[in-house]
Formats: C-alpha cells, sequence, structure tokens
C-alpha cells in the first residue's frame, strides 16, 4: 500500500462514483478501478459496495476513510514540517553566551530571530570562549558569541556590532567630577580588567589601547566579567573601562563618563562564531538574521 492507493481511495469515497473520482484524479477509469480493486486485495476486506449509482462504503470503508483521512493528514504536517525545518523555520538552535553583550545586543538580536522564526526553540548557554569553541567542535552548541576572537582553521567569525567604550568611576572619585576625563589621565588610577580567561580577550584590548597612549595601566584586579568589574568600581578597587552595554548595569555609587583623546580603535567588537561545516538552515537563517542586525544598527 502507498500513499497513491490512499489518495484514490478517498477520492472514491467522497465522489461515491468511479467516474466522477477518476476525473478528479485526472486518470482515465479502468486503472482507478484496478487501483481500488488492489487495495482491497491487500486488506482483505471489501470496501465499496457497487450499485447502479455508484459506490458505497462497507462499514469497512467507512473506517477505513477515517483512517485514511487521518494518515493523509500526518502526512501532510510531516512534509510542511520536514520542509520548514530544511528552510530553516522550524527546529532547535543552541547558543553560547558571555560577557556585558547579553545586557543588549544578544537580546535584541535573539528577539529579532524569534519574530522572523518563532518556531525555532532557541536555548541559551553560559559559557566562557573557551568553552564555546570547546563545544562548537563537539557539536553541543551551533553558534557562539564573544568579543576578540582569534581566527581558527574549522571555526568562522562573524562580526555582529561594535560598541564605544566608556569609564566606570566611582561617583565620588575626583575623575567624576571632571567635565573632560583625557584617556591619559588614567595611567594615574588602578584599574579592573576583565574578562579572565582565554586570550585574547577584552583585557588586552584595554592594555593595547593604554600602550597606544604611551603608559601600562595600573591593574588593580582581573575579574571574570562586566559585572564583576563594575561591582569592584563601587566598591573602590579602581576604575573600569566597559562596553556601552555594561552601562545598564547600574550599581549604587558608580556612574560613566566619557573620555577624550582616545586612540583611533576606541571600541569593541562583539561577533559571533560558527563551524565552517555546518550546513545547517537554521544557522543559515540565524547568520542572515545577525547580518540584517549589524547592518540596521550600523
Amino acid at each position: 500500500m502507498d500513499l497513491r492507493h490512499l489518495r484514490y481511495f478517498v477520492a472514491v469515497a467522497e465522489e461515491e462514483n468511479i467516474g466522477r473520482a477518476a476525473a478528479r484524479l485526472h486518470i482515465s477509469q479502468p486503472p482507478l478501478t484496478r487501483q481500488i480493486q488492489q487495495l482491497e486485495e491487500e486488506l482483505g476486506v471489501t470496501l465499496f459496495i457497487r450499485t447502479p449509482r455508484g459506490m458505497e462504503l462497507t462499514q469497512a470503508g467507512e473506517l477505513f476513510l477515517e483512517e485514511a483521512r487521518n494518515i493523509r493528514a500526518l502526512v501532510e504536517q510531516a512534509t510542511e514540517r520536514t520542509q520548514r525545518a530544511g528552510q530553516g523555520k522550524l527546529g532547535r538552535l543552541d547558543v553560547g553566551i558571555f560577557g556585558s553583550a547579553i545586557l543588549d545586543a544578544i537580546p535584541k538580536l535573539l528577539l529579532a530571530f524569534r519574530n522572523r522564526y518563532p518556531d525555532v526553540k532557541v536555548v541559551l548557554h553560559t559559557m566562557t570562549k573557551a568553552e564555546q569553541i570547546e563545544a562548537l567542535r563537539q557539536r553541543r552548541i551551533s553558534v557562539g558569541f564573544n568579543r576578540m576572537l582569534a581566527p581558527l582553521a574549522d571555526l568562522d567569525i562573524k562580526q555582529v556590532t561594535t560598541e564605544s567604550l566608556l569609564l566606570a568611576v566611582p561617583a565620588e572619585h575626583p575623575l567624576a567630577a571632571q567635565p573632560v576625563i583625557r584617556f591619559a589621565e588614567l595611567q594615574d588610577h588602578p584599574m579592573v580588567l576583565f574578562p579572565t580567561g582565554a586570550r585574547p580577550s577584552f583585557i588586552d584590548k584595554v592594555i593595547g589601547l593604554c600602550a597606544d597612549s604611551g603608559f601600562q595601566p595600573q591593574i588593580s584586579q582581573e575579574v571574570g566579567d562586566a559585572v564583576t568589574g563594575v561591582a569592584l568600581v563601587a566598591g573602590g578597587f579602581g576604575v573600569c573601562l566597559v562596553p556601552d552595554s555594561a552601562t545598564t548595569l547600574q550599581f549604587p555609587g558608580v556612574v560613566y563618563r566619557q573620555l577624550a583623546d582616545t586612540p583611533p580603535n576606541f571600541f569593541v567588537d562583539l561577533s559571533c562564531i560558527y563551524r565552517k561545516d555546518d550546513q545547517s538552515p537554521i544557522l543559515a537563517a540565524f547568520l542572515d538574521t545577525a547580518e540584517r542586525y549589524r547592518e540596521e544598527t550600523a
């Protein structure tokens, strides 16, 4: 038995006439009659009573009609879901996240993706850069987000956005009262840097910016993330350069200030990373959404 048998059977049952069913199916009557006979032989039951007026379903035929319609509906549903999955519109996307971008850019991008593909389930995993790379290679996630990503032979990197940098400073700190803070002034103040872990990282970015301005930073603490960094600023451990997204962290006693006379590259990127050999249509749909987001926010 194949789906064609079911289609032919349903047509005859609904039309109650071989001739009308054949016309509906765009075939001649003899092959349709043979198909119905073969179906009855395969099932071992009589599905129709032949009458002068046409074809009348038996009790077994009535039951089989209900089941045939259910089967065809399931097949159509499976076909549609498979096609949607093939178009990246249905399935699951595992995403690795880390860092201050989760406070701004990443949620906006994920929302844009959900609005475009509401039937794709997005599962988030908090992972460091090294953990994201390992998870990608083990195929536990499909895409990760991080900053300062170094090129890797088996992974691709797509820049999503760039963010300007600001200074988190204690509200009672002398720098907070200055109308203009020059970047070079930071050499006189202890700095909290983040994140610890795999290099290169934002720590290297800050050290490089300081070197471009002719000084080495006084490192007070190196911590795991922006939240901890700003919390230490509130505790008086020093000042901290942060991406613009981190300014959503409103700690009591912390203010954010812009800097003047900054180096030319006074910004930081946010990129997504994924396997070069990943042909998933869901990933392709997500990367397309990321590209649209980049263009809209440029």
